[in-house]
């Protein structure tokens, strides 16, 4: 039975509950998921219905709760009626008559928000097919791409991904990116495993790390918007989201993937400078 393959991959593990304090920093923020059923509303708000990329999940808050000192973001595959179903639309989003598959996205946008700072997420991803994890911030002023995007941990086809965007010339998106085969780090063991991914923000640069390792660092000074504001869009505050997302424009095809499927927590932490 598919649910009891995809429950056995994940099953309960002993969480790393320590927080230690890196020096020169204080926690000025965390959530440890210590707490059953759903996650902490002082933090999280949700996304709802189809949202960006074509993505095949229909968000809902009923597929991210807390358990095990864990928080959960559950993949499902469903069949009910798009709500927002339009015929005859153009629009991806209103075209589509039925849901064929649930997630969650968990942001903090109007609940919390940081400028600088060293933020840690332990997780663990499941890289079968289909399958789109992602932990990323996005800065509170501006359309995007023009409010910057910070892509700490993502994940889709076969490639761990870390990205930071700013506005391009010519109204377009400008990519700083590097991507890592997760083959060449172990591949299933290594996604059997949790790992933690950790972002260095200063007002000199970003680095993003997992497991210590260097995945990618840019100057903040070359993420200024090339549309003549000379607005840098890394030097506001940030927001960040947790979502599992599916398929769509980059997640590839999740068919043959069982279900449900987990994007699991252990904690997310941010430090600032003291």
């Amino acid at each position: 039975m598919l649910f009891v393959a995809a429950c056995n991959r994940h099953k309960p593990v002993k969480t790393k509950q320590t927080t230690v304090t890196p020096d020169g920093y204080t926690l000025v923020w965390a959530d440890e998921f210590n707490n059953k059923g759903k996650p902490d509303t002082t933090n999280w708000k949700y996304e709802y219905g189809f949202v960006r990329n074509e993505e095949l999940q229909w968000y809902q808050p009923e597929n991210a709760f807390c358990e095990n000192g864990l928080l959960v973001i559950e993949a499902r595959k469903e069949n009910k009626p798009n709500p927002r179903y339009q015929e005859g639309s153009n629009d991806w989003r209103r075209k589509r008559k039925t849901i064929d598959y649930t997630s969650s996205c968990l942001i903090t946008a109007g609940k919390q928000q940081w400028l600088y700072g060293r933020f840690e997420l332990r997780a663990r991803i499941d890289i079968r097919s289909g399958l789109w994890p992602a932990w990323w911030t996005l800065g509170v002023s501006k359309p995007w791409p023009g409010n910057g995007e910070i892509d700490i941990m993502e994940y889709y086809r076969g490639k761990l991904l870390a990205n930071i965007a700013c506005l391009g010339s010519n109204r377009k998106v400008e990519w700083y990116s590097n991507t890592f085969n997760t083959d060449s780090l172990g591949g299933k063991k290594w996604a059997d495993a949790f790992h933690v991914w950790r972002m260095d923000w200063t007002e000199d640069y970003i680095a993003l790390f997992c497991d210590e390792q260097l995945l990618n660092k840019v100057n903040v000074d070359a993420l200024v918007n090339k549309d003549g504001s000379n607005f840098n869009p890394f030097r506001q505050p940030h927001y960040m989201l947790l979502n599992l997302a599916l398929g769509g424009m980059n997640g590839g095809d999740p068919s043959s993937t069982p279900f449900p499927n987990r994007f699991e927590v252990d904690y997310v932490r941010v430090y600032q400078k003291k």
